[in-house]
């Protein structure tokens, strides 16, 4: 495999449009959609938010109050218990949702991208020549592999438990729930491969009208028992916790699904800007969510006990009459739909990251709109994802089941952001420690609480979230290192380019054109070059060693984009520098590049590709398992050709051995 990607940590970025640099800056002055529009651009776009970053924890009130009571820790249909839930809903909302990923995280944008990746990447460059540096970037990965797991049971449990409405509507439906919810599952994966420009125009409106329905449910009830409100204080909560202790160490492992999403609100924060997305959440989605919240506590509360029990087998259905929950149903069904597709392109854009960042290798990736570079599809990722939630849908068979298998990977990467906030908060905003410390002890013991009460759930279905981070963490590490590994060995034996340059110049015939040779480091000669001149004893007038370097940060100016040496005799050295979400065109790059003698032709010009095929070895650096691991993976990715997307016509492979 041709490996002609490096990664770089060494840039930070340039400084952002209004001159300070955000690494250094704890406010930040706003990205490049939330600052500097007017009012009806955040309007529009916080309007679009709604469509695309709130579908996850949209569709949670169908399940995560019902789940508290029904779930594997039942708790006793009562006032104290109610009133305690609900409580513990408003408070877990407010501060991970609201303090924790809003009004924290949220400030910490890596040129207006967020996400887990992209913090580490921001805050990697303060800490490298640390002993936590290493640790921080392995934090960054694992939190990026428990998503892979979030991603297959997100749409499972949602797409599942919308469905199940049928059988409040009528009781004789359920052997119709499972063929229903896989149907629906299928089509969404098939549908990826012809993009969701078309459809997801759509999504903001259904969303829109989804959330408002939640309101208007909630509220009906909600004005007929409005004592239900004064489960905003705080103290009903903690009489929950001082009356069932151990019973309410374990609910949290229920609430927690009430706020499972929030990560994806600083994820997408790059598509919408920070200032819309904030509007979207205080203005309309959090208001919504919280009154359904109540209007169930309500509506439990007003109805007898042997009414409570049945109506809290689904309480989110029995909110409305009984002549409306047909169209709830395919309400519902739609908003978990557009929830479940968020989650798919969530997983395809952090793939791309994470490839362009050096920790998973080339896949085949497809871009579904002309006019939108974030909108991807990668095959293999589909497909790997589609397989898994059919598995847990075979396996789980209906949404309480899941429920016991969700949260743990979402908890997990919550408490994997908290980490890396401290490190935020300390490092790089250099907060006073007055201030810092209550701040950090009080995220820690929220979601360290949290995450220990799904830690109980790992026996009943926890073990599969974890066990797809495992993999996947594992895939990523390998990779990584094995990368790194080989351009080791490659710079061993490296022959610097400008001596070889002086001694070839005499020694070979020169033929017309330009020949490119990637390289995956810009110090040495790369393979392909030196088999070329051994074995067809040619070189072309113009030889270009081509380097292309992804950096830490989303996006790079076109300033900075290229560098380039001339070492003589027609040698030239080029580095091409991307964002980690950018797309690395080569051609389209070379295009606009004056910097190499002439202009680049495309039909005058070859790349030549080095082409590995590695050997498993006893040298020290990996276990023979990983090195034999890292060569399939090696096998198996998608060829630079297509990745640098070059032309077909226009591509030399040149092979070799290489033992790690």
């Amino acid at each position: 495999m041709s490996d002609a990607t490096s990664v770089t940590s060494d840039a930070a970025g340039p400084a952002n449009p209004e001159g300070e640099d955000k690494r250094l800056v704890g406010a930040g002055a706003g990205n490049g959609h939330g600052g500097g529009h007017g009012s009806g651009k955040i309007a529009k776009l916080a309007f679009g938010a709604v469509g695309v970053v709130f579908g996850d924890i949209g569709t949670s009130p169908i399940y995560a109050f019902r789940e508290t009571f029904v779930g594997p820790h039942p708790l006793a249909i009562d006032e104290l218990h109610i009133l305690g839930v609900v409580s513990l809903i408003f408070w877990s909302m407010t501060l991970v949702v609201s303090i924790q990923y809003v009004g924290i995280l949220m400030r910490a944008d890596n040129k207006g991208q967020g996400g887990s990746l992209a913090l580490v990447a921001l805050i990697s460059g303060s800490i490298r020549k640390s002993g936590y540096g290493g640790l921080i970037v392995m934090l960054g990965v694992f939190a990026t592999a428990l998503f892979y797991g979030d991603s297959m049971i997100t749409p499972a449990v949602s797409v599942l438990s919308a469905v199940e409405g049928l059988t409040v509507v009528q009781s004789d439906l359920q052997p119709f729930v499972m063929p229903i919810a896989l149907i629906l599952l299928v089509g969404l994966f098939v549908l990826q491969k012809s993009g969701t420009a078309k459809v997801g125009a759509l999504f903001a409106p259904v969303m829109v009208t989804y959330f408002s329905i939640l309101a208007i449910l909630g509220l009906y009830h909600l004005v007929q028992m409005p004592e239900v409100l004064v489960a905003l204080n705080p103290w009903y909560a903690i009489q929950f916790f001082l009356t069932d202790k151990v019973l309410g160490f374990l609910a949290l492992g229920s609430v927690v699904l009430a706020v499972t999403g929030a990560e994806a609100l600083y994820s997408d924060m790059g598509h919408f800007g920070r200032g819309p997305m904030r509007l979207s959440w205080f203005g309309f989605v959090m208001p919504c969510l919280l009154i359904n919240y109540f209007g169930q506590a309500a509506m439990i509360l007003s109805l007898d006990d042997a009414q409570q029990a049945l109506a809290m087998e689904n309480p989110f259905f029995n909110l409305a009459p009984e002549s409306l929950r047909l169209p709830l149903v395919i309400l519902v069904s739609c908003a978990a739909f557009i929830a479940s597709q968020a989650v798919i392109s969530g997983a395809f854009s952090i793939t791309h990251q994470a490839m362009q960042l050096g920790f998973i290798p080339r896949l085949s990736t497809r871009h579904t709109s002309e006019h939108e570079v974030g909108q991807i599809y990668i095959p293999f990722v589909n497909w790997a994802l589609m397989t898994g939630v059919i598995v847990l849908v075979l396996v789980f068979e209906n949404s309480s089941n899941l429920a016991s298998a969700y949260g743990i990977a979402v908890t997990g990467a919550m408490l994997i952001d908290t980490c890396l906030m401290s490190v935020l908060l300390i490092v790089l905003w250099r907060w006073k420690p007055w201030l810092a410390i209550p701040v950090i002890v009080t995220f820690f013991v929220v979601d360290g609480a949290y995450f220990a009460a799904n830690a109980t759930k790992i026996p009943d279905g926890g073990w599969f979230p974890l066990l797809i981070g495992g993999v996947a963490f594992t895939l990523l590490t390998t990779w990584n290192k094995g990368r790194r590994l080989m351009r080791d060995r490659m710079t061993e034996a490296a022959l610097p380019l400008n001596v070889f340059a002086k001694s070839a110049h005499g020694s070979a015939a020169r033929v017309p054109g330009t020949a490119i040779f990637m390289a995956s480091s810009n110090v040495g000669v790369p393979s392909a070059l030196l088999h070329n001149i051994k074995h067809n004893k040619v070189l072309h007038e113009r030889v270009v060693v081509l380097t292309v370097e992804v950096q830490d940060v989303p996006y790079v100016e076109s300033g900075e984009r290229y560098s380039v040496s001339d070492l003589g005799q027609g040698f030239y050295r080029m580095t091409l520098r991307y964002g980690f979400m950018e797309e690395t065109d080569v051609p389209s790059a070379l295009a606009h590049n004056q910097m190499c003698g002439a202009p680049f032709e495309m039909m005058k010009t070859s790349f030549f590709l080095s082409r590995q095929t590695l050997v498993a070895s006893e040298k020290p650096g990996m276990a023979i398992w990983r090195e034999k691991l890292f060569a399939w993976m090696m096998r198996n990715a998608a060829s630079a050709m297509e990745f640098f997307r070059l032309p077909t016509n226009r591509v030399v492979e040149l092979g070799s051995q290489l033992e790690i």
